[in-house]
């Protein structure tokens, strides 16, 4: 739930008596709203313009070589052009001389292991100078390494500290953060209106990660009915800012026609928007409107979206497409990529996938017929609390057995991105 930002922000001014035309063109162009005496003309790296940055503070720090500012600025406006490289070699020695802004940067590359080699402890002891210099955005990052453990022990009430730090001082990451962990009770007692609170904040700032959870609450009715007219208007903001999960909820509002008219082709074409930027859940959506006959059938691109989506990581996706090839869904007949996508969602621990490898074993259909495999299988699913492996289970503790039922996938309409 918690993102991890790279491109950040210094917290030491330079003396105005040591600026020059060419360090305030630098900054101009590179430092950010959270530095110290920079609060008007900074600027987030979504906002900067990182050719004309790099080429401002790479000609202002050969005026200078050894400005310490300039180089993590340049540091920054590197890391913002996916220069990674190139960015460390300006924000170590800046580092080194204690500037918040490339301990933080650097921190965070270390942790994630971009542009350097991986060092999850040396990126926490850099974010951790930076968090305790009283710098919000190195705050809200050393929450994320207690959050996830991350070159620190795992502390969940820890990060909820340095989190409450960062968003004290108006960062709306570190609102949306400290929101999620009261939404999660990670660290903080549950406190699902607390959560809406730091979530609205942050949205109000614009912030989409923070916009798209508060109109899950909304959508969900967490603190009342449902209110689907104000989700759809927060996702749509987020959807603005190329938020990807947004995209899927506002597409799944559309296309259920809550809170507004049904609209299968805008629908389509937001699922279509996070699909293409990889949301593995939007291609799965996709793959169920092609096959279920929301729109006319198509199953050669259901198979498309499934395999994307399986791909990306998600297991219903495989275990969607196990069964196509196992029906011979438009046409195409295949025991081999049944078997492979139905074992790949088990193996992920989905239960409709363990499920259904339990009937290939229990059956001998593309595999070695095993009944004590397929019991192993059913029971795994069972745990889980899977109905239908719930059934097959007795139905083998019955005897004699009665003709096996194939399985199906426990039909569920497109859905949101699980907290």
């Amino acid at each position: 739930m918690h993102l991890r930002r790279l491109a950040l922000v210094l917290m030491l001014a330079p003396s105005p008596a040591l600026a020059t035309e060419a360090f305030d063109a630098c900054a101009g162009a590179a430092a950010s709203q959270y530095e110290t005496g920079y609060a008007e003309i900074g600027r987030t790296v979504a906002q900067m313009d990182v050719a004309r940055a790099i080429e401002l503070c790479s000609k202002a720090l050969a005026e200078d070589p050894e400005s310490v500012p300039l180089q993590a600025w340049l540091g920054r406006a590197y890391d913002a052009n996916g220069e990674s490289e190139t960015a460390a070699n300006h924000l170590e020695p800046a580092a080194a001389a204690g500037n918040a802004l490339a301990q933080t940067i650097l921190g965070d590359m270390l942790i994630v292991g971009e542009g350097v080699s991986q060092d999850m402890s040396r990126g926490a002891e850099l974010l951790k100078l930076a968090a305790a210099a009283g710098f919000a955005p190195a705050q809200d990052s050393l929450g994320l390494s207690y959050d996830y453990g991350e070159g620190v022990e795992q502390d969940y009430a820890e990060a909820a500290r340095w989190y409450r730090r960062a968003a004290d001082q108006g960062l709306p990451r570190a609102m949306a953060n400290l929101g999620s962990m009261y939404a999660e009770g990670l660290g903080l007692e549950r406190d699902i209106v607390a959560a809406s609170a730091w979530y609205q904040r942050a949205a109000d700032l614009g912030d989409g990660r923070a916009q798209y959870f508060l109109g899950q609450i909304y959508e969900a009715g967490e603190m009342g009915a449902p209110d689907y007219a104000r989700a759809a208007a927060l996702y749509e903001a987020a959807v603005n800012q190329g938020h990807a999960p947004s995209a899927n909820a506002l597409a799944y509002l559309k296309e259920a026609g809550l809170g507004m008219e049904k609209d299968i082709d805008a629908a389509l074409a937001l699922y279509q928007q996070a699909a293409d930027d990889g949301f593995a859940l939007a291609q799965f959506n996709l793959g169920l409107i092609h096959e279920d006959g929301t729109v006319p059938e198509n199953f050669a691109l259901a198979r498309q979206y499934y395999r994307q989506a399986a791909e990306s990581g998600y297991s219903d996706a495989a275990a969607n497409l196990g069964l196509m090839y196992l029906d011979g869904d438009g046409g195409v007949k295949d025991l081999e990529k049944a078997v492979l996508f139905t074992r790949r969602a088990a193996d992920e621990g989905n239960a409709i996938g363990l499920n259904n490898l339990g009937y290939l074993h229990e059956n001998g259909i593309g595999v070695a017929q095993d009944v004590t495999q397929a019991r192993q299988l059913y029971q795994q699913a069972a745990d889980l609390d899977y109905e239908p492996a719930i059934e097959n289970l007795a139905r083998l503790d019955a005897l004699p057995v009665e003709p096996v039922v194939k399985p199906r996938v426990k039909p569920y309409g497109p859905s949101k991105i699980a907290n």
